[in-house]
């Protein structure tokens, strides 16, 4: 049986080496760090191909053994929106080519490919180096729309356009989720055989439910304080406002609750998105506080010390942050949506809201608040839960992807020496 023995990542509108929570760095950027990290404990080599941002970038990083990133030069050196990247496509992977060339093996065994961008470009990158794609979708074009908050603007017709090439075009499909993989097939027509289903997992040498009580000194937060904690891109999307609103809410009905609400991010997306405004107008400036974002071990921190982790984004393929937040043993409050349903065990560790009315939302945070036993035994089913989800595991199941997609993409030609053990 053919073997991947070294795989070429796409990663071309965000570097796994940007911090999580900031511009169009998320879950995703971990997801991609973490799963190449977890495979190359396999014997996996994984090169990760991203896009030159700064100018005096190293040409090459290497942020765990048997991984590597290429930051390839297409464009200026600097940050760009998005909505600019795709007309680099073309050159983004002439110069993928070109440093695939100048390694000395000078091949890999299969590409797999991140979000749609690089969906395109692996395309291009599969046909001209004859191996097969692979391609998560982290997020689809078609779902987002479905589900935008008034004001919100919709993800463009070429995005969707070339979310169709990918799933015509790749050899295979991963999906966080069963739900996802049924969003592939339902709006995009994919055929459910060509598509496998890896959740993402958690560091579980880092997200542990150790020192919540100190967790909880380190951060200023005093015995009997209700600590709600929102972690991730400040952006409409993930639904910060919700929180805030909810918040107030509760707060005006239960003026006996001593709240505390922390929010750890930084502006992503619309610039019109003024997150100091909301608290203020609110008449929250004295329970929010705001914070940029952090490194995996002091986020670990912050999720100690919260009560409850809330997360209420209006799209989610799956939701690394409520995996984390439970695998410290801290309960989750999230919207019924995407990949939450299947991180959360509703009503046991931690709850699921339908839709985003704010009143809703202050209901299921002041029952928590109420039922403080209640609490403590979602924390403790939390962090059990998230055993469940290691990034080893992932690995395992993204292997079998590869070796599904050698024998699909082989099975009627020769296969070229050096994808034999």
């Amino acid at each position: 049986m053919p073997l991947a023995r070294r795989v070429a990542f796409l990663s071309l509108h965000t570097s796994p080496m940007e911090q999580p929570g900031s511009g169009d760095a998320g879950g995703m950027n971990v997801y991609i760090r973490a799963l190449a990290a977890a495979l190359a404990e396999t014997g996996v080599e994984v090169e990760i191909f991203t896009r030159s941002t700064a100018a005096g970038q190293a040409a090459v990083e290497h942020p765990s053994p048997g991984v590597c990133v290429h930051n390839v030069l297409a464009g200026p050196p600097r940050k760009l929106p998005k909505e600019e990247l795709p007309a680099l496509l073309h050159s983004m992977v002439a110069e993928i080519d070109r440093v695939k060339e100048l390694q000395p093996h000078g091949r890999y065994d299969l590409v797999h490919s991140h979000y749609w961008v690089s969906g395109v470009a692996g395309l291009e990158v599969s046909e001209l180096w004859g191996v097969p794609l692979v391609h998560t979708m982290h997020t689809m074009a078609k779902v987002k729309n479905l589900l935008l908050e008034s004001g919100e603007q919709p993800e463009p017709r070429r995005r969707e356009e070339g979310e169709h090439r990918i799933v015509d075009g790749a050899t295979r499909l991963i999906a966080n989720t069963g739900a996802e993989a049924a969003e592939l097939v339902s709006h995009y027509d994919a055929d459910p055989d060509h598509i496998d289903v890896a959740p993402p997992g958690v560091d579980l040498g880092v997200f542990t439910p150790a020192f919540r009580s100190r967790a909880r000194s380190e951060h200023g937060v005093p015995p009997g304080r209700f600590h709600l904690l929102f972690a991730g891109r400040i952006q409409r999307l993930k639904g910060p406002q919700i929180l805030i609103k909810a918040a107030a809410l509760l707060r005006a009905r239960r003026p006996d609750i001593d709240l505390q609400l922390t929010i750890l991010g930084a502006v992503s997306g619309a610039k019109d998105f003024d997150l100091k405004a909301l608290i203020t107008a609110a008449g929250m400036d004295d329970v929010v506080t705001h914070h940029p974002p952090v490194s995996a071990p002091k986020l670990a921190g912050w999720y100690r010390s919260a009560d409850v982790v809330v997360m209420p984004s209006y799209s989610e393929s799956f939701g690394l942050v409520a995996l984390d937040a439970q695998a410290c043993g801290t309960p989750v409050v999230a919207t019924k949506v995407g990949g939450l349903s299947r991180a959360i065990f509703d009503g046991r560790t931690g709850l699921l809201v339908e839709g985003h009315k704010a009143a809703d939302w202050a209901d299921a945070l002041e029952a928590l608040h109420d039922d403080p036993a209640t609490r403590e035994d979602m924390g403790r089913a939390a962090s059990v839960h998230a055993q469940d989800f290691g990034w080893q595991r992932t690995a395992a199941i993204t292997l079998e992807s590869y070796q599904s997609a050698l024998v699909q993409y082989f099975g009627t030609r020769s296969i070229p020496a050096g994808h034999t053990p």
